[in-house]
């Protein structure tokens, strides 16, 4: 069988997220850590409920710093490639949630340079024109405009560099091969990145001059950048940033993860109803061969798709997903009764987002900086 791959710029085959955490070096947001959330914020997130969310850096020591009165800021991005799908919206709706929950500032970065340097079919100018079309996506979630700033890399260079040069000045090419496994193959600008990506996590306190925490809701594949963003802050004397870490949204295809590469297995937000149709009827299910055998047997909800879109996004209540699971299992539920009954909430979710992505186009000025 072969080893699984998760770097920030590939993530293949059967990933084991409790190695991931051995092997990163992260810690599992334990009962308690919940506890401490729910506390703070009144309730829980389903993403956290149900370990969507599940390892950290720090997410313990940055709340008990958030008690004694240290704040915090969020800082989260997007590479644009192109169109978002619903696994990228994962770490944004926390995102969002903890904005709201925790009343903070939010910095959004979009990577525009990092898609440029590792994606060879990808022209610079492409890359922008997807960091204006994502910005749409990302305004529709409903960010608080207030509390949020937005920006482009190549547009925010001016007030990223400064400290990506104090980064890059610690960062040597072979902390960086070791963590990402480049070889001689790949371009000088690659290999810098890291550093650019570091910047948001110090930009606040150079800021303001004081000690501010920042916490970064991301996919567990980014957390190599931030390992050494976080060993160069000790240096620097920087705040070492804080993470909290999501498992990927499963692919319609039956894999850990979706895949901008096989369209097939993901739904795009810009998919119509029809396409999302097609999909869906074309997944991976857990069920059995015949609805005579599914009636007897039940079917697997752990091995299916379908349930797994109810299970990240599509059913935030838990008692009504724990019926929906016992009707699969007990042979109630038929794969065509689900796979329809799915549709129906993707496109309500995909009709309103896009009608909120329509009003963002005369929002982006409120949300946007630039140098």
């Amino acid at each position: 069988m072969e080893e699984f791959v998760v770097t920030p710029w590939e993530v293949r085959g059967k990933i084991n997220y409790d190695k991931l955490v051995k092997n990163f070096g992260t810690k599992y947001i334990d009962e308690s850590l919940l506890q401490k959330i729910k506390k703070l914020t009144g309730d829980l997130h389903f993403l956290l409920r149900r370990k969507i969310f599940y390892s950290h850096r720090d997410l313990d020591k940055l709340l008990n710093d958030y008690e004694r009165g240290i704040p915090f800021y969020l800082y989260t991005g997007r590479g644009p490639s192109g169109h978002v799908h619903l696994g990228h919206l994962i770490p944004w709706i926390l995102t969002k949630w903890l904005q709201d929950r925790f009343n903070v500032k939010l910095l959004f970065q979009i990577t525009d340079d990092e898609k440029f340097l590792f994606k060879k079919t990808l022209s610079l100018e492409d890359a922008l024109n997807y960091a204006y079309d994502n910005i749409l996506d990302i305004i529709a979630l409903g960010f608080d405009h207030r509390k949020t700033e937005i920006f482009i890399d190549t547009e925010y260079i001016k007030s990223l560099y400064k400290i990506a040069l104090k980064v890059a000045k610690h960062l040597t090419y072979s902390t960086v091969k070791a963590a990402f496994g480049f070889d001689s193959s790949y371009n000088i600008g690659a290999i810098f990145f890291t550093a650019i990506q570091s910047a948001p996590a110090f930009i606040e306190y150079e800021r303001n001059k004081r000690l501010i925490n920042c916490l970064i809701p991301c996919a567990i594949d980014q957390d190599p950048h931030f390992r050494l963003t976080r060993d160069v802050a000790k240096v620097l004397k920087y705040p070492k940033p804080c993470l909290i870490h999501s498992k990927f949204f499963p692919s319609l295809s039956g894999l850990d993860k979706m895949s901008s590469s096989e369209e097939v297995s993901c739904i795009y937000v810009t998919d119509d109803e029809e396409l999302v149709r097609k999909k869906i009827w074309k997944a991976v299910t857990g069920g059995r061969g015949t609805v005579k055998e599914q009636r007897e047997k039940g079917g697997i909800p752990k091995n299916c798709s379908i349930f797994m879109y109810y299970y990240y996004l599509f059913e935030p209540d838990d008692n009504k997903l724990r019926e929906i699971e016992n009707k699969c299992k007990n042979g109630e539920l038929l794969c065509g009764d689900c796979k329809e009954d799915l549709i129906l909430r993707i496109n309500k979710f995909l009709k309103e987002h896009r009608k909120k992505r329509e009003k963002a186009k005369d929002l982006i000025d409120k949300y946007l900086v630039r140098d």
